[in-house]
């Protein structure tokens, strides 16, 4: 499938969140449109999707429970995979580098910009792990078609 995007459709974002540093890309495509780009940039680098969580479904589900009237998000996704190859590199550099796996990489359409769907990844320390950060931005990029 051939995408088409303008640089006014697509940014890169480096965004510091409360809880980590995000790389995020925007664009005007589908949630369903990014989330299939995912699925197939994951499998075509040869890994495998060991789960996804639906947030966007359960924040939805639980917001009157938890006594909140905010919609925060149309949709919202999580991706958690591994790679063999990566993880032993990083690894074997730090077992302690154990923590941050598996690497998760977002899709979520805000409620407050439903034309925009956001796909990301945290960013990872300076050292081994910036392979990984390489392989979620190469697998984000693919996803939304910057390869």
């Amino acid at each position: 499938m051939t995408r088409f995007l303008s640089a006014a459709a697509l940014v890169l974002f480096a965004t510091a969140a409360s809880a980590a540093d995000v790389i995020t890309y925007d664009t005007d495509q589908s949630f369903d449109d990014v989330v299939f780009g995912l699925e197939n940039a994951i499998v075509d680098a040869g890994l495998v999707i060991d789960s996804v969580s639906h947030t966007g479904d359960m924040l939805e589900r639980t917001r009157e429970d938890v006594g909140s009237d905010v919609i925060l998000y149309d949709k919202a996704d999580v991706f958690s995979f591994c790679s063999a190859k990566v993880s032993r590199e990083v690894m074997e550099a730090d077992p302690m580098n154990i923590v941050f796996c598996p690497y998760d990489i977002f899709v979520m359409v805000m409620h407050d910009t439903p034309d925009v769907t956001t796909i990301g990844f945290r960013t990872y320390p300076d050292g081994a792990m910036k392979a990984v950060e390489e392989l979620l931005d190469g697998i984000a990029r693919a996803a939304v078609g910057l390869d």
